[in-house]
């Protein structure tokens, strides 16, 4: 296992480094270093500028419109752009259903969906979850079904991140009924702004509305828009899994919040505690193996090796770590983490946060939206078992 970056590996890093830096703008970064509420603009205005250099689709093979990057070529963009401030890239399109397009997509739907994507122009959402139906997926029951050269779509989908932006849906919808509940799941994309379709926004402890429900009643959706064949959507959904649990891992980004950690702990006063600065530590020996875990992954790649079935076990440690450090965020600032100020969330608000610094406004709305991590993307606990089987044997 090499993991030494070759001089021209480097030399792209000073290359991403450059253009980020020239890029980004100044108010967005602010914002993402502190934490502060990004606007859709914010959000959907990056991905454009990225989209515009070609870089939104980063993994993306030539063929499709790509730069054809090597594997620890995204990995040096992805952490050049978390290190700058960059908001974090909406993976819903470029990262998740993109690659199920370009696996299992006819030309047809490659051609009509894959530049939306690409430029950053059209936002999706993920129809994966349902009541009673989040990590165990095969138990899914919103209904599609066929009536000529139309899907008509019932049930409901909820836990929709972002959902009250997107403008299309990839969903998992069951066509069938027989066999094993996995033989009867289909992939089909949804236009959001299809009449019947409903997204009820879930408002959080914290006053956001990250996560969404979505109701279909009697939704029509041209046949034309299911990808691969019908029943075989468990297969579609499975490769899917693997970018968005390798996704949730995000060691760049907790590489940059360890460094937001320490800034903390240095303003608050108890950077000179030495148990403190013992749990920062142990905190940032834990990033550093995960750095190292995803660096294996790819040397393996890099060198033609079978890499490890481990998207799970990426998720299971990132998804930790990134509690741990908002944990910690909250000890050290004390109480004046505490309060709950909708206000104090938005960029350049001045009023009197009381009892401390306004940069610790944010800090109990992170605490509280990281519990999530070990949850979404399929929970920790079925994770465990998962690597149990696959990896262990």
């Amino acid at each position: 296992m090499d993991l030494a970056f070759t001089p021209e590996e480097q030399a792209f890093r000073e290359e991403v480094r450059t253009w980020v830096q020239a890029n980004l703008p100044k108010e967005i970064s602010h914002k993402v270093h502190n934490a502060l509420r990004l606007t859709r603009d914010d959000m959907q205005g990056w991905a454009k500028i990225l989209g515009k250099k070609g870089w939104l689709a980063f993994g993306w093979p030539k063929e499709f419109g790509g730069p054809g990057w090597t594997a620890v070529q995204k990995h040096l963009f992805e952490e050049e752009c978390a290190l700058a401030g960059a908001p974090r890239i909406i993976p819903f399109g470029p990262v998740m259903v993109a690659p199920v397009i370009m696996a299992f997509g006819n030309a047809e739907q490659q051609k009509r969906f894959l530049p939306g994507i690409a430029s950053g122009e059209v936002w999706w959402s993920q129809g994966y979850s349902e009541p009673g139906s989040g990590s165990d997926l095969a138990s899914v029951k919103t209904r599609a079904e066929r009536v000529g050269d139309k899907y008509i779509v019932n049930g409901q989908k909820t836990w929709t991140t972002l959902g009250q932006h997107g403008d299309w849906m990839f969903n998992l919808v069951r066509t069938s009924t027989e066999g094993k509940p996995q033989t009867g799941i289909s992939f089909l994309l949804v236009d959001m702004k299809s009449p019947g379709v409903t997204v009820r926004p879930i408002k959080l402890l914290d006053g956001e509305c990250e996560v969404n429900e979505v109701f279909f009643d009697n939704v029509e959706v041209p046949a034309e828009n299911l990808i691969g064949e019908e029943n075989k959507g468990w297969t579609y959904a499975k490769h899917l899994l693997s970018h968005e649990r390798t996704n949730i891992a995000d060691v760049n980004r907790s590489k940059r919040e360890l460094e937001r950690l320490k800034r903390i702990a240095k303003t608050e006063g108890v950077w000179d505690d030495q148990r403190f600065r013992d749990q920062i530590a142990l905190l940032e020996v834990d990033i550093v193996a995960l750095e190292m875990l995803v660096l294996r992954v790819l040397s393996a790649e890099k060198s033609g090796k079978n890499s490890l079935d481990i998207a799970g076990l990426l998720k299971i440690k990132g998804s930790e770590i990134q509690q741990r450090y908002a944990e910690l965020m909250m000890l050290a600032a004390g109480p004046f983490a505490m309060p709950f100020i909708e206000e104090a969330m938005e960029a350049g608000w001045q009023g009197n946060f009381p009892g401390g610094v306004t940069a610790n406004a944010p800090l109990a709305s992170t605490y509280f939206n990281l519990r999530k991590t070990t949850i979404y993307g399929g929970s920790n606990e079925v994770q465990r078992n998962i690597v149990a089987q696959t990896v262990l044997g």
